[in-house]
């Protein structure tokens, strides 16, 4: 439930409405009243508490819900009427200080880079420029990445943020600083080639933290923070989402200095994952940018096993996100069309040496990278041996749920049947051996409970999913816009929404927008310009923006006809006539103008397109 959807349940909008309107009358289940914002003598002014929303029939013949109502009797915008009605409601709003905490702990980070980057630069940082440069990276890598190194000695960060003005409080919920066994507060990092890692808004939120001297762990990373959170950040996502959205794929390899070599050598659509299995938050930022993703994972590291558990986990994550895409749980239609790869490396090499070898080489091995599925197929026998009983049961206990929710029928038994011959059975013995009700129930619904993310665009539990499409296609395609003059912004239902689009009509470009609008505003346009939307020339665009308003339209004037029923089957005596005939003829020609709206709206609906 959004913020505004949880003040307005926990508030009637007659008390609202009644704060300021003191003459209302109940008129069976609704209120009447004369109207706050014309001068009338017979009431116009209804409250329909089953709609949670008001109309005025009169002079001002308009409406809408309780943030509506405030903003325009207060004349306020939404943030402060959202401020407002939360404080009647009782409802904290901790944006601004969540905000505020956040930057902090950017701003610490920030100096904190540019300390280990002068460290690196420095006397100090010898030693970690010498292991650089073995890797091929030089000043160009340095400056791009904002490298660094972080000094032996136990507080001298400590000492410098501190004199920069920052408190200890600030350095610690940076995760900068940890505890002795004395309690006294130390460096985190000591020795070690400092990795600034950005989130997707380019934020700097946290470090990684490389050994160059035999130091174990060879990596370490900043503590989960308010801002930090490794399983929601892609490495270098921040730099590589332009070129992944351009090319429509995107390569995910395990470390940071792959992920940097690959981009030096041009190859800028590359993310790291950092050691961790593609989690569904990660998923989340991978399907705003492309279709075809490839793993490019060493296949013969030490923890050989655990590789093939991240791989089947991230498959598990992309397959999810196909099945509620087919199920309408998310507007994310592209994740239909993902698919996912696996790219096997030379024997006892990682990424980062390939391309810095034979680049040729690193592209031919991403073109011929296997789907995920034929990648586990085709491994099998090295993971479990298939010529003992025990060995096919486990083959046929991990893989067969997996191949059978493969969402294309002739893939899943392609994949079945490729199981069945490397165990040396039938698919039906195959599909007997796991059980019928097994079978069945992986058929039925989804096989894995992976959580939702609550930030994820088109939520359709959270937003209106039809307001959102419309606003992402008018933001990415602002030529778009003239399609939309004529949609009034009453027909968006969520105050947010509302205030947006307005802003759109009166802004004609992005920066415009944002130099009127507040910080909420700002995150809400970052927030639809990352969303995907399918590739459509200038005809199809026109098609779905002009369908999108068409469906916004139809709900509201059906509202506005839904109001009056309302108003008439309560009280039906109020449309023969009064003392006030000049709000009664308002009125009636309010009636019928809607009519000839939805008149006009039903027949643009029936023209081919």
């Amino acid at each position: 439930m959004s913020l505004a959807d949880e003040i307005k349940g926990r508030l009637e909008i007659a008390d609202v409405v009644g704060h300021y309107v003191t003459n209302l009358q109940k008129s069976g289940r609704n209120y009447k009243a004369l109207c706050p914002f014309h001068t009338e003598k017979t009431p116009s002014f209804y409250i329909f508490p089953d709609r949670q929303s008001w109309r005025c029939f009169g002079a001002c013949a308009t409406g809408g819900d309780a943030f509506t109502f405030v903003m325009r009797r207060e004349q306020l915008g939404f943030s402060d009427a959202l401020k407002l009605l939360a404080s009647q409601a009782g409802v904290t709003i901790p944006d601004k200080a969540i905000r505020e905490e956040h930057q902090n702990l950017y701003t610490v980070n920030d100096a904190a880079a540019s300390f280990f980057q002068e460290q690196l630069l420095s006397q100090p940082g010898e030693l970690a420029v010498k292991y650089l440069e073995g890797r091929g990276m030089g000043r160009q890598a340095i400056e791009q990445f904002q490298l660094g190194v972080s000094p032996k000695t136990g507080d001298q960060l400590l000492k410098h943020l501190i004199a920069q003005g920052f408190s200890q409080s600030q350095i610690s919920g940076a995760g900068l600083v940890t505890g002795a066994g004395n309690g006294a507060p130390r460096d985190l990092f000591r020795g070690r080639l400092m990795i600034p890692i950005h989130d997707s808004s380019g934020n700097l939120a946290g470090f990684g933290g490389r050994s160059i001297e035999g130091i174990e762990p060879k990596y370490m990373n900043t503590p989960r923070t308010p801002v930090f959170d490794k399983g929601h950040i892609l490495y270098a996502f921040d730099v590589a989402k332009a070129s992944m959205k351009e090319q429509g794929e995107g390569i995910v390899v395990e470390g940071y200095m792959d992920a940097i070599t690959a981009h030096l050598h041009g190859f800028d659509n590359v993310v790291a994952s950092m050691g961790t299995a593609v989690t569904e938050a990660q998923v989340q930022l991978l399907l705003r940018t492309g279709q075809r993703f490839v793993l490019a994972l060493d296949p013969d590291n030490a923890g050989r096993e655990a590789t093939f558990r991240s791989l089947e986990g991230s498959w598990r994550v992309f397959e999810q996100r196909k099945i509620s895409a087919r199920r309408g749980v998310s507007l994310y239609q592209r994740a239909l069309d993902v698919t996912l790869h696996v790219a096997v490396l030379p024997s006892g090499k990682d990424p980062d040496e390939v391309i810095r070898n034979n680049p040729e080489e690193w592209k031919q091995l991403i073109q011929d990278a296997s789907s995920l599925t034929d990648y586990l197929l085709a491994t099998a026998g090295e993971r479990w041996d298939l010529s003992t009983s025990e060995g096919k049961v486990r083959a046929t206990q991990q893989l067969f749920p997996l191949f059978n929710v493969v969402g294309n029928i002739f893939d899943r038994e392609r994949f079945i049947r490729g199981l069945a011959d490397r165990l040396g059975t039938t698919p039906a013995t195959l599909a007997a051996s796991v059980g019928k009700s097994v079978v069945q129930s992986a058929r039925r619904k989804e096989p894995y409970s992976v959580p939702q993310v609550s930030a994820a665009p088109f939520d359709r539990e959270n937003h209106d999913v039809r307001e959102e499409h419309l606003l992402a296609w008018l933001l990415q395609s602002p030529e778009s816009r003239e399609l939309v003059q004529e949609l009034s912004p009453e027909a968006f239902n969520q105050p947010s929404n509302r205030e947006l689009f307005s802003l759109l009509l009166k802004c004609s470009t992005i920066e415009e927008l944002f130099q009127c609008a507040d910080q909420r505003v700002r995150e809400q346009v970052d927030r639809f310009l990352a969303v995907p939307l399918p590739p459509s020339d200038s005809r199809q665009k026109e098609q779905v923006v002009r369908q999108c308003a068409l469906l916004l339209e139809e709900r509201r004037l059906r509202g506005l006809k839904a109001e009056e029923a309302l108003r008439f089957a309560q009280d039906p005596k109020s449309m023969d006539g009064g003392d006030d005939s000049e709000d009664e003829a308002g009125l009636a020609e309010q009636i019928m103008d809607t009519n000839e709206r939805l008149r006009q709206l039903f027949y643009t609906k029936s023209q081919p397109s």
